[in-house]
């Protein structure tokens, strides 16, 4: 059920985003929205970040269902990302340039450019960790997991360890457990906002450290204060449509490597709740199943104004489909 659902996911987003760069015979990225404004249609707003979390999901459905098709799509993919980049793989943002290196790690690519960014943005300011933007003042929770998972998939698990440790010292809330966003480093003042998003990445950075006990008392937080009914909570379109399916791919690893218990049976219902959810809400449109943004309410029956026309919203729902299925089949992955 799950794999056929991921399936679906896969089929309607490929079919309504999955375009041309430029018109350039053998590229292909996803349009950032649909139906396209005309700037989308040409990728001129193209977000860089969503498209690492489109690979990724284009990885896991060759985990779930390899073919020589899709392999040949992926190598299509990264190879469109750097010509829409201008012909590098880096940008302005530690965070976007630590999915994108995650992305690139599975697919068996070099991704030393994209760590020796990630390690010049390592300073002692603020107790350490890394920063979210160059040029900026600002270290959180959204680069420092990603980063530290990077890393650590890498071989330098010290520095994953340290950013580990900065965000355990700092961004995490003593009373609840959860991940507060970040810190402003000249004025000390803590973002104490809380987003799935942050909740997701550092389980990630617990796991890829073994730091078992910390991951469990992620898994707990959100329980208690990210899913009401026992669905992930949704946080809007833009970057936020994002945000609960990296929650999910996490706590779909976190169902599989923490000990048997009430965290690890909590993780996998989590996914599989919402999975349900996101399933049942949805709407059919061209290519397949539309996703609402907030999978507890259904999708409109016309994205037009709404959350939904976001690719990130429907790549959001995606990544949660294939992180169910990995919970109802034999499929594993390195997500």
């Amino acid at each position: 059920m799950h794999r056929e659902w991921a399936a679906a996911a896969e089929r309607a987003i490929v079919t309504r985003h999955l375009r041309r760069v430029w018109g350039l015979p053998g590229t292909v990225l996803g349009r950032s929205g649909w139906p396209p404004t005309p700037d989308q249609r040409v990728h001129w707003h193209w977000n860089y970040w969503w498209q690492a979390h489109l690979l990724d999901c284009l990885i896991d459905a060759q985990h779930r269902d390899p073919t020589p098709a899709r392999a040949a799509t992926i190598d299509r993919f990264v190879s469109s990302v750097r010509l829409r980049n201008f012909g590098k793989w880096t940008n302005e943002y530690y965070d976007d340039m630590a999915w994108l290196g995650l992305a690139l790690h599975r697919t068996g690519h070099d991704v030393e450019m994209i760590l020796a960014e990630l390690r010049g943005a390592w300073t002692p300011e603020g107790g350490g960790g890394i920063w979210w933007r160059k040029h900026d003042r600002f270290k959180n929770t959204p680069s420092n997991g990603p980063a530290a998972i990077l890393h650590a998939r890498t071989g330098d698990i010290a520095r994953a360890r340290e950013l580990f440790e900065w965000l355990e010292a700092t961004l995490v809330d003593p009373a609840t457990g959860l991940v507060w966003d970040g810190l402003h480093v000249d004025s000390g003042e803590l973002v104490q906002v809380i987003y799935t998003y942050c909740q997701g990445v550092f389980l990630g950075t617990c796991l890829e450290l073994s730091e078992m006990e910390a991951a469990a008392r992620t898994v707990r937080a959100v329980a208690a204060h990210c899913a009401p009914g026992g669905v992930l909570m949704g946080q809007g379109g833009g970057d936020g449509g994002l945000f609960a399916g990296i929650l999910a791919r996490y706590l779909a690893l976190a169902a599989q490597r923490i000990p048997p218990g009430a965290e690890a049976d909590a993780a996998r219902e989590l996914v599989l709740g919402s999975a349900r959810a996101c399933w049942e809400g949805a709407v059919e449109a061209p290519g397949g199943p539309l996703f609402s943004a907030d999978w507890s309410t259904p999708a409109p029956r016309s994205p037009v104004g709404d959350p939904a026309r976001d690719l990130s919203v429907q790549v959001g729902a995606w990544l949660l489909l294939e992180a169910a299925a990995t919970l109802s089949s034999h499929t594993t992955r390195d997500a």
